[in-house]
């Protein structure tokens, strides 16, 4: 998910913060409730 799109301005930030939400989202799996993402971030 890399977008090089110039017109975006924080293109490198939004995509660093995607990529670790999904490889803390993945680590567990799916189904638990919020807090249990937020706590492993």
């Amino acid at each position: 998910m890399h977008a090089d799109n110039p017109d975006f301005k924080y293109t490198e930030l939004t995509d660093a913060i995607i990529r670790f939400f999904y490889r803390v989202y993945n680590k567990p799996g799916y189904g638990f409730l919020g807090k249990g993402y937020e706590n492993a971030i």
